[in-house]
């Protein structure tokens, strides 16, 4: 059986709400539970929350939600990886014997469900660890520069100063969008980021939406990849 669990907990703080506020239309979780629902993969939906408002809306929006998420692991620090090890083991108290888990975050809306089928090929030929999403930085990380306190420029890495940016190795970042991985792998505690295949997708797709402006932005972005129009 193939799952996938959204972890959406209700107290955000740089936007309030954000899990439910209206992007485009819906509200925010609605875009994952739809994108999750068009890849045809999963046997089941599940919401991870702490929240009665969000449970309600994504049980509207054609999701589930078994189990209510412990006080303890709603925190601003809690980790992906015990929340999603939570989810399963709460599913499997159901009777549901899980394969395969794809935790999604709640705020993708650019996420491809096309992603996730071709990251679930990947994760059927590793033995363990994650796959998940990537993009590449838009400049070298090596000719990183850091700002001293009088105003002037120096290189994090000076060795790299004179090296033409094509003869660099490429670095990536974490596109946050979502993680596969076998059950046992998510209840082994393993880091994602220590156990992981990278599926390489275009750094358009990728927005981290953490303040006002950025949510402005990503629902302009949207409105022009989908020729619609998003309320203000």
């Amino acid at each position: 059986m193939k799952i996938a669990v959204i972890p959406a907990r209700g107290g955000s703080k740089r936007i309030p709400r954000k899990n439910i506020k209206p992007f485009c239309g819906k509200p925010m979780i609605t875009h994952a539970i739809r994108i999750a629902q068009s890849s045809g993969l999963f046997d089941h939906i599940v919401v991870s929350t702490d929240d009665g408002e969000i449970a309600r809306i994504a049980v509207e929006s054609g999701a589930e939600v078994p189990f209510v998420r412990p006080v303890e692991l709603a925190d601003d620090h809690t980790p992906t990886v015990p929340v999603i090890s939570h989810a399963i083991s709460e599913c499997q108290a159901l009777g549901w014997r899980i394969d395969q888990v794809c935790c999604i975050y709640p705020a993708v809306p650019f996420m491809h469900g096309s992603d996730l089928v071709i990251a679930l090929r990947m994760l059927e030929t590793i033995y363990e660890g994650y796959v998940f999403p990537v993009a590449a930085f838009p400049s070298a990380i090596q000719r990183a520069l850091r700002q001293l306190p009088n105003g002037l420029m120096e290189p994090f890495y000076s060795q790299y100063a004179t090296v033409r940016t094509q003869d660099l190795e490429p670095a990536f970042y974490d596109a946050g969008q979502f993680y596969w991985g076998l059950a046992q792998t998510w209840m082994g505690g393993k880091i994602i980021h220590n156990y992981g295949a990278g599926l390489v997708i275009p750094s358009w797709r990728v927005v981290d939406i953490d303040t006002v402006e950025d949510w402005q932005r990503a629902e302009l972005m949207l409105a022009v990849f989908n020729n619609a129009n998003c309320s203000a």
